[in-house]
């Protein structure tokens, strides 16, 4: 005979509790423990369903009803779950499925949820004091290929090492969990759950305190603008998730200004929250922000922008946070102040610097190189204006692209050489160290680090590493076809690439051969000593040089502008 666990109601919406002392959450949605071992409190928003009910795995299996609250909400506290327990939802009787708000997916995102509790990590970091925008140097990090063993545990090895080479800021890409058994992260599905690929919840967090310990900030890659399309169980909860008014290049968008679009904005604000909250990131990078659709008079980014800013003040009245955007059609009101009609994030990954560079180094203009002529115009223009392309009619998409951004401080654009995508643009994820003559590279990188913007490197890139850096997910069998089909027809773009012969040259995406290529060897900090001494001196000279730490930029003077 079953036993009957005890479930208390929910203390929100007018319903009475079966306690007398509610409980008050630290987040609205998911699973958190209660204190002095009071069992585990539940909340998840299920519009489209009746009935919802938390069923356990292992020693305390069972199925508890949770009780409904207003705006389809339900909610409860079982005394015997803990920090551990395994669960999920069953909705109407269907299911069960994973909860929206996991913590942590421990058989990846198909399996149970598992309850975790922050509170268990003693943080060591109570003095951190946070970034400065304006003297950033960003170091853009896939964990997974970041050192051999991919562990959370074995990057934090080597933050010592970033620290000494002149980096303040390494930019994580996604972690939120995905199917698989690797993947760049873009197709995560677990928003809250960092992948298990990588180690333990507390190892993540062992990561940001020691990063901290070392004086790097650390910022998370945050994918707002779809989500990966295996594992993504949201659509069992409540449609209102997606909208039917706006598409992305991915297809179906996120809800954030339709109907049911409150309890949308919600998961995806709790988001942005919990990362700076519940492992101390100090900000966050936002994929693809012209895909984040919303008409309504409260923009969803602002509106995050503020909650990460308040999430980063309550860990420490000195910490500040960090907000980057990539926006392929360079809309400058992202990093413009809300009072100016702005959303207030700090930085804009700058497309047109590496475009420009791309071109001078490999003499490449093709496809959507083919409005840059790499020449020392557009270079100089770049490192002034940042953006290239403030309005102009840009040919490759037959319309003007950009807005105007003459009045913003260079540290509000990012400027890079590499980065994830630009390096796997290539038939065999060539280096642009290995594509270019090496004079104009240093040349170049010289420029990159000595310049006005913020600059940004890629893994590797401050050794001139060999390994590659090409697209690789594990997706089952169906799926992976389609993959490597959808990657070879991105590539087709390219002419030089549009043939048979580059085509079957394509690693192939789902192979494990494919990603363990991509993996560093950081015994090249050695060998190619010479280009890492070059970007340590660099990086040290723009920190000491008391002309290049102003940081000029802008219309004051110089070369003319480029109209």
């Amino acid at each position: 005979m079953a036993v009957t666990k005890e479930v208390d109601t929910p203390v929100r919406g007018g319903a009475r509790p079966a306690s007398p002392t509610p409980h008050r959450r630290r987040l609205p949605i998911g699973a958190e423990p209660m204190p002095a071992g009071g069992g585990v409190h539940f909340r998840v928003w299920a519009p489209a369903r009746q009935r919802v009910e938390v069923v356990f795995e292992g020693p305390a299996a069972g199925t508890f009803p949770l009780m409904p609250e207003p705006d389809g909400y339900f909610s409860g506290v079982v005394r015997e779950a803990g920090p551990g327990t395994l669960y999920r939802f069953r909705l109407d009787g269907e299911g069960p499925f994973p909860d929206p708000a996991s913590r942590f997916q421990p058989r990846g995102p198909h399996g149970p949820s598992q309850v975790v509790d922050p509170a268990a990590f003693a943080w060591t970091d109570r003095a951190w004091k946070g970034v400065d925008a304006r003297s950033a140097v960003l170091y853009e990090m896939h964990v997974g290929t970041f050192t051999r063993e991919g562990t959370w545990r074995a990057a934090a090895a080597e933050l010592g090492e970033l620290a000494a080479l002149g980096i303040t800021i390494l930019e994580v890409m996604p972690v939120a969990d995905f199917p698989g058994r690797f993947g760049w992260g873009y197709d995560g599905v677990g928003l809250f759950a960092p992948t298990r690929l990588y180690g333990e919840p507390d190892e993540l967090r062992l990561f940001v305190d020691r990063a901290h310990a070392a004086g790097l900030g650390v910022i998370l890659d945050v994918v707002y603008n779809h989500l990966g399309p295996d594992g993504n169980y949201l659509t069992q909860f409540t449609p209102a998730y997606f909208s039917e008014r706006h598409h992305t290049d991915w297809g179906v968008a996120i809800n954030f200004d339709g109907p049911g679009s409150q309890g949308v904005r919600e998961l995806y604000l709790t988001n942005a929250r919990y990362w700076i909250e519940e492992y101390h990131f100090d900000g966050l990078r936002l994929d693809a922000t012209q895909d984040i659709h919303d008409d309504s008079p409260a923009p969803i980014l602002a509106a995050l922008a503020r909650e990460v800013r308040q999430a980063a003040g309550q860990l420490g009245r000195e910490r500040g946070a960090y907000l980057v955007a990539e926006n392929e059609p360079q809309h400058t009101r992202l990093v413009r102040p809300e009072e100016s009609g702005g959303y207030g994030l700090d930085a804009l990954w700058n497309d047109d610097f590496h475009h420009t560079a791309f071109v001078a180094l490999t003499g490449h203009s093709e496809a959507y190189y083919t409005d840059y002529c790499g020449s020392p115009q557009e270079l100089v223009s770049a490192a002034k204006y940042g953006y290239l392309y403030q309005g102009q009619r840009y040919t490759w998409q037959k319309k003007r692209r950009g807005t105007p951004g003459l009045d913003l401080p260079p540290w509000a654009f990012v400027s890079f050489l590499e980065n994830h995508d630009q390096v796997a643009n290539s038939i065999r994820g060539e280096r642009l160290h290995s594509r270019a003559n090496p004079g104009r590279y240093r040349a170049m990188t010289a420029l990159l680090l000595l310049g006005p913007a913020t600059p940004m490197l890629f893994q590797g890139q401050e050794f001139n590493s060999s390994a590659p850096f090409v697209y690789f997910a594990d997706h089952e069998p169906d799926l992976a076809k389609l993959v490597r089909a959808g990657r070879h027809e991105f590539l087709a773009q390219f002419p030089s690439l549009d043939s048979e012969e580059s085509r079957a040259a394509v690693p192939d995406p789902g192979a494990l051969a494919t990603f363990e290529s991509c993996k560093l060897d950081l015994g090249e900090r050695e060998k190619h000593a010479a280009a890492y001494a070059l970007h340590r001196d660099l990086l040290r000279l723009r920190r000491t040089d008391p002309v290049l730490a102003r940081r000029a930029g802008g219309a004051g003077g110089g070369a003319p502008r480029l109209d």
